[in-house]
């Protein structure tokens, strides 16, 4: 019997976000710059590098395993992984494998994503006007991803949307995108925007809208009823009694969603983050590339990394200065 994974505050680690590439075919302004430097192709782990990761994660109790980037479905071959994956599903030991997307390319891949085993998907999508939706995210195409989305809803896969709350961006968009999603049997979850890499002319401040706000303005509205669910992710949930909508909050800066936190970060170079908001990591690739025949020493770093697992992040947002700002991106530490 393995021994599960343990974190220093009793958090058992079950859950592991992979990035398998930093590349996407959007520039989100609060994600990147628009002249982004990717990292050489070298660097990143191989398909059959991240088989044989999330293959020893999966060994050590990991039930939920969530692809991010970058944008996944841009990797070359992607289904070979998610096929690869699939076996895990099928032993029970994995119980949901799962990805964020765009939607850019789902239109391509949702069937195949279906069969591979893949039930539920979440979309970033943070507003529904084309032309915004242009500005928003530089090279992005709204019609695109709503073609992607009725893909992935004709194959079966439960679809939650993410919205980053932006104010002055989509604070108008409130009500249509909640009623757009109720209309069409999607989840939805407002995310506030935190401090990852350097994007560029954008300031984070005059970005950020704390959603007490956003929760408020719903208030006027809806009769908002909390929900006890909890997943050990970072959402809580209400629900909006005159509609039966689940709706999900997101807060690292106005509430820590830290105290029951189950996962962990894997960058697409092997980089393993014990936390989103903290800059240490440990280096997971070298034991996986030097030890070719044995996860020995795999499992060694990986318990290693998680022994200094930390209790929260630092993100803040007070007195109007960017505090526990990440020099990372999001796009490498995956989404």
């Amino acid at each position: 019997m393995t021994t599960p994974l343990i974190d220093p505050f009793m958090r058992p680690i079950s859950y592991l976000r992979v990035s398998v590439t930093d590349r996407c075919d959007f520039r989100c302004v609060y994600c990147m710059s628009e002249n982004m430097n990717f990292l050489p192709k070298k660097e990143l782990l191989t398909l059959e590098e991240l088989d044989r990761m999330c293959s020893t994660f999966v060994g050590l109790g990991v039930e939920k395993l969530r692809i991010t980037g970058g944008e996944p479905l841009v990797r070359r071959d992607i289904m070979t992984f998610f096929n690869s994956m699939s076996r895990h599903l099928d032993s029970g030991d994995l119980k949901e494998l799962t990805l964020t997307t765009n939607g850019s390319q789902l239109h391509r891949f949702a069937k195949d994503l279906h069969a591979a085993g893949v039930r539920r998907i979440n979309i970033s999508l943070d507003t529904l006007d084309e032309k915004k939706f242009a500005d928003i995210t530089r090279w992005g195409r709204l019609p695109q991803v709503l073609k992607g989305i009725d893909a992935a809803r004709n194959a079966g896969l439960r679809v939650k949307i993410n919205v980053v709350a932006l104010k002055g961006f989509n604070e108008d968009e409130l009500f249509s995108i909640a009623d757009w999603c109720a209309q069409e049997d999607m989840d939805l979850t407002f995310i506030e925007v935190m401090p990852m890499g350097d994007i560029g002319n954008e300031d984070r401040i005059d970005q950020y809208w704390p959603l007490e706000d956003l929760r408020a303005r719903l208030a006027e509205r809806f009769t908002l009823t909390d929900l006890p669910e909890r997943t050990g992710g970072p959402a809580r949930y209400v629900k909006l009694e005159e509609t039966g909508q689940k709706i999900g909050f997101i807060t690292p800066l106005t509430h820590n969603f830290c105290e029951s936190c189950n996962r962990v970060r894997l960058t697409c170079t092997g980089e393993l983050f014990m936390c989103l908001g903290q800059e240490d990591n440990a280096d997971l690739r070298a034991p996986l590339r030097a030890n070719p025949d044995s996860t020995t020493p795999l499992d060694a770093a990986i318990r290693d990394a998680i022994s200094r697992k930390p209790k929260g992040h630092d993100f803040d947002y007070s007195r109007q200065n960017v505090g526990g700002q990440m020099s990372r991106h999001m796009s490498h530490t995956g989404g």
